[in-house]
């Protein structure tokens, strides 16, 4: 049996430690659910090392972020009186510290995923811990899924424990087999809350240094401070110059800072000194910052979010969830009492989301498709994920596959889909590493593939030029690892070289990202981008003058997003990458007064390259050119006749009435199929006057064929042959139903009440009299001859004199004329 260390400072997870070694003496995976504050990051994996299933095997430790893996291992070597690299290392992008004598190796979700695709048996691993699973990232999930589909095929002996401080513990076990769920119980101290409310027309900078300000008065210690992302940190720190009081320092903490400026963030504050450090949400979890007793909370969080119909991943600024939230809060309690004043009113809490959607549900899937295609999987529902993937966004991710070459039709992994699968970058990226390499622009592409993955890096510029640049005189320790970083994916590639060509940028984004080629539309500033979409840089830059540029990031959910990242491109460049995809059309446009306008034009996607008007047009640009703008006007202003309008009319009806083998020729239907049943008569027409009754007889006869059109006249016939043998026609288009207008005279001798559809549907009457005025509307005739008659006859006889009012109608001769004078 496994045995529990000790440890010199106690804590809470401590008391579940027996258990969760027990569990796993006897099974193969556990849930273990802890608060905030328990101690699982750092002492689960060092209590698992004296487990006797372990062996030698290693210990892998997941975590979200660099940052927290890291501070993990820090901590952990520490417990151990030794250094990173030695029994606990980690391994994270741009920086590794692990030794043959590490044990226990904290990484990355993403460096997770590389490590099975490249051993799927995971060889000397015995064990892998998912430590805040609960933030349900793409990674993570993949992670899970190959790990449990590891542990069934390959390796009966391979230990898997999510941990989490709120997690769905039922969910989760249920995925791992129904496995045994263990709860610690955290050491968190009171925190107060406090809420300061928001003004929603001001920026939440300006808010923020008030509310700062307000808390270095009022409470001691050092603050954590929430919010959306690096631009509201960076315009928080330059308002905060010169307003603090001695003693404060202020530190940034997100993402796109230096491993050296992180760290720095998360050390306590120095003696006699009290820290502001200025977070994103990659503090919100499995960090302790020493001496933060106050967290101040704007309630935003930047979150990535797909859209598939563009391929675009914007950034949207939303309201936190109420469990992000709360474990913002808990960051004032770690250590000591706290204070968590909040930007919002306490009634809008209730009001938040219970928590975020999972990443796999909104994010681009393309590197997911591609990894489960290594893998060996083409149906994501052959792996036990927590969330299934969308199918929309997976056949956009699958079309971007094939159109990189790295999948076949059948969703394959190709030769060239092989070679992307082995770098560690998105698909676009390695696609673009790749063929730069055969260009011989290989360390250019990687560098850029660097730009684009490590936020911040070689400035703001929109410019990737200028990045670039910047990144040849930069020799800050970042840039540095960064430049390793880019020659391993090189090596990887198998090319050379340590040159950039800032020139070549927008040659090779255009690798990347073909969606994203971008044409001026005749504004500075203003493009038109490949997939259609618009884009906006701002006029000022001297890029929003060039012709032709590749964007590699565009921000902004409306029709005409902002340009972050770009680069020039040539006409010529785009020529010789997308000759393939490049076709010559004529565009025919309509006039206002109707007549036809005609250009060929050559394009690549929505980008223009080459028009010149021509006179005579290809006959079917003539066609599309017709059939859009009837659609534009609507069918309904074509030239129907009356009889045609009433067939429409007469065909609706019956299907409403069970008929639903004829042909639908409501205006909606008509409208999406035009290239149907109008193109065809087309041929020749060179504007929409041109376009007669005729015309339209002819197409609708092929939609109504004789068959057709005999069950429709037998079902709802046009007209109604009156007793006088009058044709009366039927009107289908009136409100209350089939309605036949006639002279009561035309009926006399009728006994039966008219109907339609087989006898099943009564017509509605509206008897007339001689003068044409209606006297009665009726669906029950023979009930009007018995009932109403008597009084209609009393009243239009008198009126009426030279016409016929017999006493029994149903004896009487149906008849269309008065009687003759003098009778």
């Amino acid at each position: 049996m496994s045995s529990a260390p000790a440890f010199a400072a106690p804590l809470p997870i401590d008391g579940v430690l027996p258990e969760l070694l027990a569990t796993l003496d006897t099974g193969l995976n556990a849930v273990l659910v802890a608060e905030p504050g328990a101690g699982k990051t750092t002492r689960v994996p060092l209590a698992l090392l004296n487990a006797t299933w372990r062996g030698d095997g290693k210990i892998l430790v997941l975590e979200p972020r660099r940052l927290a893996a890291r501070a993990a291992a820090r901590r952990m070597a520490a417990e151990l009186g030794e250094k990173p690299g030695e029994t606990v290392g980690y391994r994270v992008r741009m920086e590794t510290k692990v030794s043959a004598r590490t044990r226990i190796e904290v990484i990355t979700e993403g460096v997770f995923t590389r490590l099975i695709l490249d051993d799927p048996e995971l060889t000397g691993v015995a064990a892998i811990l998912f430590d805040e699973f609960h933030e349900r990232s793409l990674d993570g999930d993949l992670g899970l899924a190959l790990a449990l589909d590891v542990q069934a095929a390959l390796r009966d002996d391979l230990r898997l424990l999510p941990m989490s401080a709120t997690l769905d513990a039922a969910g989760i076990s249920s995925l791992l087999g129904d496995a045994p769920v263990i709860e610690s119980t955290g050491r968190s101290y009171p925190v107060e809350t406090r809420y300061l409310g928001r003004t929603p027309n001001e920026r939440v900078e300006p808010q923020m240094v008030r509310a700062i300000r307000q808390a270095l008065v009022e409470e001691t210690g050092s603050i954590l401070v929430f919010l959306p992302g690096q631009g509201e940190i960076r315009r928080t720190a330059e308002m905060l110059e010169g307003k603090l009081p001695a003693g404060c320092q202020v530190a940034p903490l997100y993402g796109g800072l230096d491993a050296k400026a992180q760290d720095a963030a998360i050390r306590p504050a120095d003696a006699g000194c009290r820290k502001i450090v200025l977070a994103s949400a990659i503090a919100q979890t499995s960090l302790t910052i020493e001496g933060v007793r106050v967290v101040i909370d704007s309630g935003l969080a930047r979150v990535p979010k797909y859209e598939p119909q563009t391929g675009l991943t914007r950034l949207e600024t939303v309201r936190v969830s109420r469990a992000s939230a709360d474990q913002r809060r808990g960051r004032a309690g770690r250590t000591e009492p706290g204070v968590c004043y909040r930007l919002w009113d306490e009634a809008q809490t209730v009001a938040l989301p219970q928590a975020e959607a999972p990443e796999i549900l909104e994010a681009d899937l393309t590197g997911l498709v591609l990894d489960l295609a290594a893998w060996g999987t083409l149906d994501p529902a052959a792996l036990a994920f927590a969330d299934q993937p969308p199918l929309a966004a997976w056949r956009e991710a699958k079309v971007l596959l094939q159109d990189l070459h790295a999948l076949d039709d059948h969703g394959r992994l190709t030769n060239d889909g092989k070679a992307l699968a082995k770098l560690p970058l998105h698909p676009r990226l390695a696609h673009m590493v790749i063929e730069g390499v055969a260009r011989d622009l290989g360390f250019t592409a990687a560098m850029i593939a660097l730009v684009l993955s490590e936020p911040g890096l070689g400035g703001r510029d929109p410019d990737l030029r200028a990045r670039l640049q910047a990144l040849r005189h930069d020799k800050s320790q970042r840039v540095k690892d960064g430049r390793q970083l880019a020659e391993r994916w090189l090596k990887q590639a198998g090319g050379i070289g340590r040159e950039i060509d800032p020139e070549s940028a927008g040659l090779l984004l255009a690798l990347a990202y073909p969606d994203r080629v971008a044409q001026q539309r005749g504004q500075t500033g203003r493009f038109r981008l490949a997939n259609g979409r618009g884009a906006e840089l701002e006029a000022e830059h001297a890029l929003s003058r060039e012709a032709f540029l590749t964007v590699a990031d565009i921000q902004g959910k409306a029709a005409s997003g902002r340009i972050q990242l770009c680069a020039p491109i040539s006409k010529s460049d785009i020529e010789d990458l997308f000759a393939a995809d490049i076709v010559e059309q004529d565009e025919v446009q309509l006039t206002g007064d109707g007549t036809l306008k005609a250009r060929r034009v050559t394009r690549y996607k929505a980008v223009e390259l080459k028009s010149v008007q021509i006179q005579s047009a290809d006959p079917a640009a003539v066609e599309r050119a017709l059939i859009a703008e009837i659609r534009r006007r609507g069918v309904s202003r074509l030239p129907w006749s009356k009889d045609q309008k009433r067939l429409k009319k007469r065909v609706a009806y019956a299907r409403e009435n069970g008929a639903q083998d004829l042909p639908d020729l409501s205006d909606g239907t008509l409208t999406e199929t035009l290239e149907t049943w109008l193109q065809p008569y087309l041929a020749g027409c060179t504007s929409l006057g041109v376009i007669d009754t005729a015309l339209l007889g002819n197409a609708l006869a092929v939609l109504l064929p004789y068959d057709a059109a005999a069950r429709l006249d037998s079902l709802a016939p046009s007209h109604f042959t009156a007793p006088t043998g009058s044709k009366v026609p039927i009107d289908y288009g009136a409100a209350a139903g089939p309605t036949l207008s006639i002279r009561v005279q035309e009926l006399f001798g009728l006994k039966d009440h008219p109907s339609v559809c087989d006898g099943r549907l009564p017509l509605i009457l509206e008897l007339l009299s001689p003068a044409q005025r209606p006297i009665q509307i009726t669906k029950d005739l023979p009930g009007f001859w018995q009932g109403s008659w008597a009084d209609v006859k009393a009243d239009m006889k008198g009126r009426y004199p030279r016409h016929p009012w017999p006493d029994d109608p149903t004896a009487a001769e149906a008849t269309r004329r008065a009687k003759p004078r003098g009778t």
